[in-house]
């Protein structure tokens, strides 16, 4: 893994396309002081000093792929109402192209987070969560097929909301398997819909998420490597990607050849959105033609780059090449 093949993945990325389903969500932050206690009940009165609204579930999985010089399209739901026409607003600064599915029934999902001294006081989400109803999934599926043969590469992006469903899962497999040229699907996975991503191409768990898959903990290589061997066994998926936070990833191509990356964080920050990163610079990576192992070396250092920011972050192509430079070359080693 040389640092000239390293750049040359980074050149390639722009202008290629990804196509993002799933659960999207408003981030909501309400940031300011506390000096003194409610009268009402013992509890903080935060004094709001600034608000700001950010990309959300896979509205950050979007804006990670146009940062780095790629084409997003987005396709969720928002409800009828003014946190959907943010979420718009905010997908057009962003760049990305959507396709929202109105839901009258439901809100737009928010998750509203109270920060007082740089400390979280409170979180309050607002949600319906269910799968789509018949006429929307018909909507989403009629645009679906009209689409889906532009984008070689697909993320479910699932945060458990109801998007992606048993029902959804059902008709975009047969609708996909029917394409002349099966788009690669990669899935971030909720614990709860395991079952649901049987087959795919590449799944990115953590260390928890791919223990609450396998169902055991996961926390050393053994571990890991025990718990890949039962995800294949479950899932019959293709490829699979444990992150291990600071321990870096382990890349599964198939059962028998697993490959482990080195982490090239330099300072954690904060590792909010990290996964996001990470799913997205694979699937830009992979519509640009690069090979896995190459792509996931690439997420691995633009996760370096967003957990060295605070907050929900995205990284640029500049920052790439950047960091790339300042680094050794990556030792990956087989397990």
């Amino acid at each position: 893994m040389t640092l000239k093949k390293i750049h040359s993945a980074i050149n390639a990325l722009e202008g290629h396309k990804v196509m993002i389903i799933g659960d999207l969500m408003l981030d909501h932050y309400m940031i300011g002081g506390v000096d003194r206690i409610s009268p009402e009940a013992p509890v903080p009165v935060v004094r709001v000093e600034k608000e700001s609204s950010l990309l959300g579930g896979a509205g950050n999985v979007a804006r990670n792929i146009t940062a780095l010089g790629g084409e997003a399209v987005l396709v969720s739901m928002v409800g009828e109402d003014g946190d959907g026409s943010i979420l718009e607003r905010l997908c057009n600064e962003a760049q990305v192209t959507t396709k929202f599915i109105r839901c009258q029934a439901r809100p737009t999902t928010k998750k509203t987070r109270i920060i007082a001294s740089n400390q979280q006081v409170v979180r309050v989400d607002q949600e319906q969560i269910g799968p789509l109803q018949d006429a929307e999934m018909d909507e989403l599926f009629n645009y679906l097929q009209s689409v889906i043969s532009d984008f070689p590469v697909i993320i479910l992006s699932d945060y458990g909301k109801g998007f992606i469903s048993a029902e959804f899962m059902d008709r975009f497999n047969a609708m996909i398997d029917n394409l002349p040229e099966r788009p690669k699907v990669l899935v971030d996975p909720k614990t709860v819909n395991y079952d649901l991503y049987t087959g795919v191409d590449l799944l990115t768990p953590n260390t928890k998420e791919a223990g609450e898959g396998a169902g055991f903990p996961v926390a050393d290589m053994e571990s890991v490597i025990r718990a890949g061997d039962a995800l294949f066994d479950r899932l019959q998926c293709k490829n699979l990607l444990i992150t291990m936070g600071g321990d870096g990833m382990a890349l599964f191509e198939g059962k028998d050849s697993i490959q482990h990356v080195p982490t090239f964080a330099r300072k954690v920050f904060d590792v909010t959105g990290a996964g996001d990163t990470v799913i997205a610079t694979i699937a830009l990576a992979l519509s640009a033609g690069t090979d896995l192992l190459t792509a996931c070396t690439l997420a691995n250092y633009a996760a370096g780059v967003v957990v060295a920011q605070v907050g929900a972050a995205t990284a640029s192509i500049s920052d790439l090449k950047d960091v790339v430079d300042e680094l050794p070359e990556p030792i990956v080693t087989s397990w």
